[in-house]
């Protein structure tokens, strides 16, 4: 099935006599592409870029630092998925913060954060809210049960993102080439596929949503370059049995109550208007951005080298940047992009030959 759906690729792309650039911005489908070993069946004459699907890639160092700072108040403790805690900031990373003494706790929800703090009222919980409109719905639940249950001691420090303005964003920067998009399943699953129309409709770009088998990325890539072929742009569902038109009415009803819009500033990206999610005013009391407003942060250093930022825009593939494989590895992380487990970089340092890898 995988092998006749990139013939039929290869297929449309000879009729089309140029090459195809499509992008995914998810960073299950950067990993999954890898470790199915879709990459390597690609025509040769189709690129598959990966965009700012990482959700803790896109993290910049202000909103690090700021937890690093929060992990060293007195009386604070720190909660966060793991992916963060080796995420350098400006001056070191939470795990170094922790191994320093800081209260930093790794959970598997913001749910056992909550439930944290209701153990220990004298402690200040702050989970560390990252991600896009996948994990903002259990986040929000916490924040509106801690004000409903008067849960004084549980904030967020919210950086959640949300992804069709990113994409609309990396169009209209317009450094790279985007032919098409294939859309994260997950994140469609919460805000509903007709949230890319207006991607389709201003910038003339097809979009597809679909899942993270090897077998529904090749559907979806096909979809992209027939929409091409026949010059068409819409937004069609490969994931149909995750995936409606509409979005999700409990999750999206939840986000609205809970949430605003804010602008967000996005690594490589910059600040995109709108792109942000932020707790609203009635949630003040559990907004750690507003509990803590004064912490203190180091000053910015000169450049480390890192490309992140290229890469999440598409500019360029993790082995062109002159760290990737030497002086940044997993086990020795310069960029974000190496120390999530959906990142580009650690996708390619994993699964990609090992000519493209350079010696420290």
């Amino acid at each position: 099935m995988i092998e006749r759906r990139m013939a039929d690729l290869g297929a449309i792309q000879r009729k089309l006599a140029r090459r195809l650039r499509f992008m995914e911005v998810c960073g299950t489908h950067t990993m999954s592409a890898f470790r199915s070993g879709l990459r390597a069946l690609l025509p040769p004459e189709v690129e598959l870029l990966s965009g700012p699907g990482c959700p803790v890639c896109v993290t910049d160092d202000d909103y690090v630092d700021a937890a690093i700072a929060l992990a060293q108040q007195p009386g604070v403790r720190v909660a966060t998925f793991g992916d963060m805690l080796r995420v350098p900031g400006r001056e070191g990373s939470l795990e170094q913060a922790r191994a320093a003494g800081a209260d930093v706790r790794v959970v598997y929800s913001p749910l056992d954060a909550l439930e944290d703090a209701q153990r220990a009222p004298s402690r200040r919980v702050v989970f560390l809210g990252v991600g896009f409109e996948t994990t903002a719905p259990a986040v929000a639940w916490t924040l509106r049960a801690a004000e409903e249950d008067g849960v004084a001691n549980y904030s967020v420090l919210c950086a959640h993102k949300t992804m069709p303005r990113a994409m609309s964003a990396l169009l209209a920067g317009g450094e790279t080439r985007i032919d098409g998009f294939l859309c994260p399943g997950h994140v469609t699953a919460v805000i509903g596929a007709a949230a890319y129309d207006g991607i389709v409709r201003q910038h003339g770009i097809p979009c597809v949503v679909a899942g993270f088998e090897a077998a529904d990325m090749a559907e979806g890539l096909e979809m992209l370059a027939r929409q091409i072929l026949e010059g068409r742009a819409e937004v069609e569902i490969q994931y149909r049995r995750a995936v409606e038109r509409t979005p999700n009415a409990r999750a999206t009803a939840i986000l609205a109550e809970v949430f605003e819009e804010c602008d967000a500033v996005w690594r490589g990206l910059g600040v995109i208007p709108g792109s942000g999610l932020r707790p609203r005013a009635r949630f003040a009391a559990h907004d750690a951005a507003r509990v803590f407003p004064d912490l203190p942060r180091p000053t910015p250093r000169a450049p480390t080298g890192c490309r992140c930022g290229d890469i999440l825009r598409g500019v360029m593939t993790p082995p062109e940047c002159p760290l990737f494989g030497g002086r940044c590895t997993p086990e020795r992380p310069v960029g974000a992009c190496m120390v999530s487990s959906e990142g580009a970089c650690a996708a390619w340092h994993r699964y990609a030959p090992p000519p493209c890898r350079r010696t420290p």
